[in-house]
């Protein structure tokens, strides 16, 4: 096993239902009871959601109701790999007025065997090196060979694997916009969500920890 990754499952916190504690820079300890930071709000027409997929969306929401231990209940990002990565595709939703901030998002290179920047394929099995579809719950913040990441846990179980496969949200160079304009793709990652390093911290701050990312490819 790559030491690294050996780090990563040692430090990994093992997430409680319905529970997410105070994030730290580093890796975590025992995790906090925290309450919703919002009660259900009403969600904004459709019509205001310009990038995102009305069918995404409802899988989305669905899957908000559907998991309890989500407690950050006014935001959610949705990931689109129907599209190509040289598209934004990772579409973060306030879900009180329905704006979006959309950002590039990069696949796993198991998604993508001819890096064709098209993802082919979803796996949730180790050493696949691809992404997974789902929902996840955003965990703790940590520091790695990335740089300041956040670990993801899988909540279905089609990406039930994601903590023990060191699946995360972390920044990356082959995921900036200059790449996307120069080759037409981004490059790929190990399975991760990987945003470029100059977004990377603003995408972290408006998730948070408790919130979902739900990742689909959806052809309609």
């Amino acid at each position: 096993m790559n030491p690294d990754r050996r780090r990563f499952l040692l430090s990994a916190s093992v997430l409680v239902a319905g529970a997410v504690g105070t994030a730290r820079a580093s890796a975590p300890g025992p995790m906090r009871a925290l309450k919703p930071m919002l009660p259900a709000q009403p969600i904004a027409p459709l019509t205001t959601l310009a990038l995102v997929k009305p069918a995404l969306f409802a899988q989305a929401r669905a899957a908000l109701e559907r998991h309890p231990q989500i407690v950050n209940r006014h935001r959610m990002a949705l990931v689109d790999f129907a599209a190509p990565s040289s598209e934004p595709r990772l579409h973060i939703v306030n879900l009180l007025d329905g704006t979006t901030t959309s950002y590039l998002v990069a696949h796993g290179s198991g998604s993508d065997p001819d890096h064709s920047g098209w993802l082919e394929r979803f796996s949730n099995a180790p050493g696949s090196n691809a992404s997974c579809s789902g929902a996840f719950l955003t965990a703790d913040p940590y520091v790695g060979k990335h740089g300041p990441s956040q670990r993801l846990q899988g909540l279905d179980p089609t990406n039930d694997n994601a903590m023990s496969r060191a699946i995360v949200l972390h920044g990356a160079w082959y995921a900036e916009p200059t790449l996307a304009g120069a080759r037409g793709k981004l490059g790929r990652s190990q399975g991760c969500f990987a945003v470029g390093d100059s977004v990377r911290s603003q995408v972290m701050a408006q998730l948070g920890r408790g919130s979902l990312i739900y990742a689909a490819k959806l052809v309609v």
